[in-house]
C-alpha cells in the first residue's frame, strides 16, 4: 500500500525505522599487524595459495560496505536468510605494537535472530576470522 503524499509529491506517513541489533561480538588478538588483516579483509582472494574465506552453502561472498585502512572494514551479509546483516571489524593495533587487537560486531535488522540462527552465524564468523583467517597467515 502506498503511503499518502503531500502537494509536494513527499510522503506525510512517518518513515519506517527498523532498529539495528549488535547480536554478537567477539575481541582476541591476531599476531599479525592491522595493515594486513585490513588487506585480507578487503580482498580475501587476493592469495589463491591461501585460501582462508571458505564459505557454507548456505552463505555468499560478502561485498566491502566501508573501509577505512587500517582501522575499520564492515562486510555486508554471508548470509542468504539475513541479506540485511552486517559484520564490523575493528582493527587496533595492540599493545606490543606488532599485533591486532581484533574485534568482529555482528549487526542485524530486527527480530532478531532466533537462538539456533544466532549461534550458528557468530560461530561461522569466529570459524572464518579466528581459525581460517589466522591460520592462513601462518599465526
Amino acid at each position: 500500500m502506498l503511503a499518502p503524499t503531500t502537494s509536494l509529491g513527499k510522503s506525510s506517513a512517518p518513515p519506517t525505522v527498523t532498529a539495528v541489533l549488535e547480536v554478537g561480538s567477539r575481541r582476541r588478538n591476531q599476531p599479525a599487524p592491522p595493515h594486513v588483516l585490513f588487506e585480507a579483509l578487503t580482498a580475501p582472494d587476493r592469495d589463491p595459495a591461501r585460501p582462508w574465506l571458505r564459505l557454507l552453502d548456505d552463505e555468499r561472498c560478502p561485498r566491502v560496505i566501508e573501509a577505512v585502512a587500517p582501522d575499520l572494514v564492515v562486510w555486508s551479509s554471508l548470509w542468504n536468510r539475513r541479506p540485511e546483516a552486517q559484520i564490523r571489524f575493528e582493527l587496533p593495533g595492540d599493545r606490543s605494537g606488532y599485533g591486532t587487537d581484533l574485534r568482529w560486531v555482528l549487526l542485524v535488522d530486527e527480530p532478531q535472530p532466533d537462538a539456533s540462527l544466532l549461534g550458528h552465524l557468530r560461530r561461522r564468523i569466529n570459524e572464518l576470522i579466528n581459525a581460517d583467517l589466522r591460520y592462513s597467515l601462518g599465526q
